[in-house]
């Protein structure tokens, strides 16, 4: 069984098992996010798959999110502007985001993982969560310019 594969079954089972009853929406909704890697919109998930599901809505597919989001499934990327991304891994990581085409790369760099004990000492705040974006210019947008 690949990586992906696992991932949605352990997605699945978790849904299950918080009383969460398992549609072929949310199960579609499931696989494009561990398949795809992509931290998409829900207009994204919804043009991949309103071939396969002619009834379902874009408010579908945000319901189904929110679910997802409150049983800590995905997490929700907003970066200032009207659409919310959705990022399937929710394990400590960073994100690359090209200014050029809005691709978000995932990335991990555990010497960060320092920076809450620092600014809790430095601030006295006491530290919840951070997050750290770096933007650039990504591969394909880089061969588009030469």
């Amino acid at each position: 069984m690949d990586v992906a594969n696992e991932m949605l079954d352990d997605a699945v089972r978790s849904l299950r098992e918080s009383g969460v009853r398992m549609t072929p929406q949310r199960h579609a909704i499931l696989e494009y996010l561990t398949t795809g890697h992509t931290h998409p919109t829900a207009d994204d998930i919804y043009r991949a798959l309103e071939h396969r599901f002619p009834n379902m809505s874009v408010a579908t597919v945000y319901n189904n999110l929110r679910v997802f989001r409150e049983k800590g499934i995905v997490e929700e990327m907003n970066y200032g502007d009207a659409s919310s991304r959705f990022d399937f891994v929710t394990t400590r990581h960073y994100h690359m985001i090209c200014e050029g085409c809005g691709k978000i790369v995932d990335f991990n760099y555990p010497v960060l993982d320092d920076v809450e004990t620092v600014a809790a000492h430095l601030t006295g705040f006491k530290v919840d969560r951070h997050r750290l974006e770096v933007y650039g210019t990504c591969p394909e947008c880089q061969s588009k310019v030469q």
